[in-house]
Parts: structure tokens; C-alpha cells; sequence
């Protein structure tokens, strides 16, 4: 059975760093798409960064130049390292993929893992 182990996270103060990762575990026979969204409470989930099988990443404006996606291909795993956090990157974050098990394609998701940043 396939699913996305997340770690990482936790609480940092405004300036600091904090890394996040994403395993997904299992008989994972294919990887179409990966990334990360975060929710707020009482706001909308945004997406925060993704990348595709091809490798294409995309961030989330407000995330740019501080954010850095990476993936271990090998090792089906995704990471999200995080620069100079803001108050307002604090949130519930999710990983999400489109993976292929000994069946199928499927979109999973993470437990979700709170990051808090404080100014």
C-alpha cells in the first residue's frame, strides 16, 4: 500500500530555516507529479511548490528565492528546504503526489506537518 510519510517542520523564529520532506513508501511503480501546499485555518490550501515527472518546478510567488524543492528519485522522496521564513509561512503543510502502484495511478496525500514561524 502506497502513502506519503511527511517529517520535518516544527517551530522557528522569522529569518530561520526548516526543512521539510516527503517519502512515499510502498510499491510506487511510477511518479507523475509531487509538491507541497500548506492551508491556514479558515483560508483556502495554496500550492506552494511542485514539480512534474519531467523535472518542471514551480513556486508559489511568495515563496520565490526562498523555497527550494528538490526530489531523491531513488528514493521517492521530495524536500522542501525553507529560507528566511515569514510569519505569514506559518501553516499546515501537505504533500501531494500522483503515483502508480502495482495497479494504478492515484493521488495521495500526507498527514500534514505544522510549521509555525514567529516574528
Amino acid at each position: 500500500q502506497v502513502q506519503l510519510v511527511e517529517s520535518g517542520g516544527g517551530s522557528v523564529q522569522a529569518g530561520g530555516s526548516l526543512g521539510l520532506s516527503c517519502a512515499a513508501s510502498g510499491s510506487v511503480r511510477g511518479v507523475n507529479f509531487m509538491g507541497w501546499y500548506r492551508q491556514v485555518p479558515g483560508q483556502e490550501r495554496e500550492s506552494v511548490a511542485t514539480i512534474t515527472r519531467d523535472d518542471i518546478i514551480n513556486y508559489a510567488d511568495s515563496v520565490k528565492g526562498r523555497f527550494i524543492l528538490s526530489r531523491d528519485k531513488s528514493k521517492n522522496t521530495l524536500y522542501l528546504r525553507m529560507n528566511n521564513l515569514r510569519s505569514e509561512d506559518t501553516a499546515v503543510y501537505y504533500c501531494n503526489a500522483h503515483l502508480k502502484d502495482d495497479r494504478s495511478w492515484a493521488w495521495y496525500e500526507g498527514q500534514g506537518t505544522q510549521v509555525t514561524v514567529s516574528s
